[in-house]
Formats: C-alpha cells, sequence, structure tokens
C-alpha cells in the first residue's frame, strides 16, 4: 500500500510540473508546493527523489523542469485523466466543472490497456471537456497556438478555446458565470492601475482579474487590428 501511494505521489508531482511549465523552463519549487498543497521542505524532498529516478531535473534557487523520461511518464498520467474527463462528461453527464477532481483519483488506477481501450470507446477525442489537448499514446502533446486572456488588448477578440490548469474553484467560479470552451470573447477594456479585465460573451460583460483571466485560454481571431 505505501508503495503505491508513494506511485500515486510521483504521478502528481510529475503531472503538476509538466501542467505550471507549460512551455517555460523552470517551476519554482514553491509553486509546485502551493499547488499541491504541501510544505515546500516536503515538496523539496520529494524533487531531490525525483531527480536521483532522473524524472525531474533542479537547478537550486531557480525550480525544476522534466526529464525526457519524466515527461514521458507525465504524459501518460495527463493522457489517463483527460480521457476519464471526458467520459465522465460525455456519458455519464457529470457537470464539467466537476469532473476534475473525479478523474484526478481515476487517473492512478487505470493501466495502459483500459486508457487505450477507453480512448478507443470515446473515439480518440482530442481534448478533455476543459479544452486542453489530450496527449497521444506516445506521449507526444499537439501543438498549441492559443494565448492566455490577459496578454490580449483591448479589441481583440477570439474565442475560449481551453482553461488551464483545471482546479475546482477556478471551474466552478467559471461555470457559475457561464465561461466555458467554444464561447467567442471580446476584450473590452483593461481598468487602470492593472485592474480587471473587462470581456464581452454574448450579451453579458464580465469582469475578470488578472489572475483567472490568465488561466484562460484564448484563439485569437485573425482580423483583429494590429
Amino acid at each position: 500500500m505505501k508503495q503505491e501511494a508513494f506511485s500515486e505521489s510521483i504521478e502528481m508531482y510529475l503531472k503538476t510540473v509538466s501542467e505550471l511549465a507549460d512551455g517555460e523552463e523552470l517551476v519554482p519549487i514553491a509553486a509546485l508546493a502551493e499547488r499541491l498543497g504541501v510544505s515546500t521542505v516536503s515538496a523539496t524532498e520529494m524533487v531531490h527523489r525525483l531527480k536521483k529516478q532522473d524524472l525531474l531535473d533542479h537547478i537550486p534557487y531557480k525550480g525544476v523542469s522534466l526529464t525526457v523520461q519524466g515527461d514521458r511518464r507525465a504524459c501518460r498520467v495527463i493522457r489517463r485523466h483527460r480521457l476519464w474527463e471526458r467520459f465522465l462528461v460525455d456519458y455519464l453527464g457529470l457537470p464539467w466543472e466537476k469532473v476534475h477532481d473525479y478523474a484526478c483519483r481515476l487517473e492512478h488506477a487505470t493501466d495502459t490497456a483500459v486508457t487505450e481501450a477507453l480512448a478507443v470507446f470515446l473515439g480518440h477525442p482530442q481534448t478533455c471537456p476543459h479544452g486542453n489537448p489530450i496527449p497521444a499514446p506516445d506521449g507526444e502533446m499537439p501543438a498549441i497556438t492559443d494565448v492566455p486572456l490577459n496578454h490580449l488588448k483591448p479589441g481583440d477578440s477570439g474565442v475560449i478555446s481551453r482553461i488551464h490548469p483545471e482546479s475546482i474553484l477556478l471551474l466552478d467560479y467559471l461555470a457559475g458565470r457561464n465561461i466555458q470552451p467554444t464561447q467567442p470573447v471580446e476584450f473590452e477594456e483593461i481598468a487602470p492601475f492593472n485592474g480587471p479585465l473587462m470581456i464581452k460573451i454574448g450579451d453579458d460583460i464580465h469582469a475578470l482579474g488578472q489572475e483567472i483571466a490568465a488561466h484562460i485560454f484564448v484563439e485569437v481571431s485573425h482580423d483583429n487590428h494590429e
């Protein structure tokens, strides 16, 4: 049982590093600890263990990154997670904002054979219900061209592509305001002094803080003005 719990913990660390990196080079250990809800000391100890297993690289005082082996293992966990999210929404009818935590539990108890049978059953979906790409069986992650909402300028428009990284609090907040992938969005204005972003979805105007806007990704329309 201890070995299983440790293996699950390893997978959570690797998946979390992958999610927080999102194209960046290094993930600070403090950010990793906060996301996982553990102390910085505990996170540092685990990082040292994973470095010895050639799953993480660690640059002291700067952060961590996945090795090739670590990235491959993280992508397998992410693939299981996002396939389960699709199943829970598409076939069990659970709300899209609730399935993240359920999938977090299922991802650690699913063998590769079950994962691939699930993919066939679902028709090989390309994204999870939150819009995030599902890695291929070999661990390759599809190319991403979207940008965070807080990187847009007033007057820009596009379509919400995904919510990333996911959390229950964030998804509940967005679902309560009917903000989700596939919706067209227009960036109206930004309040002074790094204030909230005013965005338009349908006929509704929403004020979103910078932190929340950083988790909402948008495929920007090509006809936006320069």
